[in-house]
């Protein structure tokens, strides 16, 4: 089967406060967008790159590709309004039966290994795809609220009963494809949600705690300590 990488780079730097869009900002002298993309780019097999971007940002992009000559193959697509809009309309260039890993353009520190283990996994009619976790190592309380919407208190839960979500997450097209045909629902958080609504199971594997998703500038800070030497 062929691979694809569907990298979604819609982020607009809220929470970074950064007049730059956060995939933009400068990672130790790239873009955190590009050193995402080398993520796949390097690896010893063939992954075909899919980078969802919104239309204000597509110049910028373009800009610095041609600025820097870079000159590895990539498919731009336009995206929604919402991330499930801009993965489904990047999975409208993919062909069926292919792997496709769907990972945030923000993540660009995810362990070599982890990747191959994620794009080599073995899908079959039962299994449609793979997701990596990690385990929650804190402890964790659930907030309580008013009729109006007001946290008025806590308790605790059982952490061993939940997982952190990574990506990227791994699934064969022709089902990725059918199960996003549905229409939006704020529940689909991820691309697992998206395919657990339709009704296919998939497999989880241990993530990595060096894959980290850059949202605030504490977060800029530890990528930068995280960052293996080019």
């Amino acid at each position: 089967m062929k691979r694809y990488a569907v990298i979604t780079a819609g982020g607009v730097g809220k929470r970074m406060k950064s007049k730059v869009p956060k995939q933009f900002l400068d990672l130790d002298g790239k873009p955190i967008l590009l050193r995402t993309i080398e993520l796949f780019t390097s690896l010893d097999i063939e992954v075909e790159i899919v980078l969802v971007l919104p239309p204000s940002h597509i110049e910028l992009w373009k800009d610095y590709y041609n600025t820097h000559n870079l000159d590895f193959p990539h498919t731009i697509v336009p995206g929604g309004i919402t991330r499930f809009h801009s993965v489904r309309a990047a999975l409208e260039i993919i062909p069926d039966e292919a792997i496709v890993a769907v990972h945030d353009g923000v993540r660009p520190i995810v362990p070599k290994e982890l990747l191959m283990e994620l794009l080599n996994y073995p899908l079959d009619s039962r299994c449609a795809g793979v997701i990596p976790v990690i385990p929650v190592v804190e402890s964790m309380r659930e907030r309580k609220y008013d009729s109006n919407g007001n946290p008025i208190s806590s308790q605790p839960v059982t952490r061993e009963n939940y997982m952190l979500v990574q990506t990227p997450q791994v699934f064969e097209s022709t089902r990725l494809k059918a199960a996003y045909q549905k229409p939006y629902s704020p529940l689909f958080t991820d691309d697992a949600t998206v395919m657990e609504n339709s009704g296919y199971s998939f497999d989880t594997i241990e993530g990595s705690k060096f894959n980290l998703k850059i949202t605030t500038k504490d977060d800029l800070h530890f990528a930068r300590l995280l960052l293996p030497s080019d």
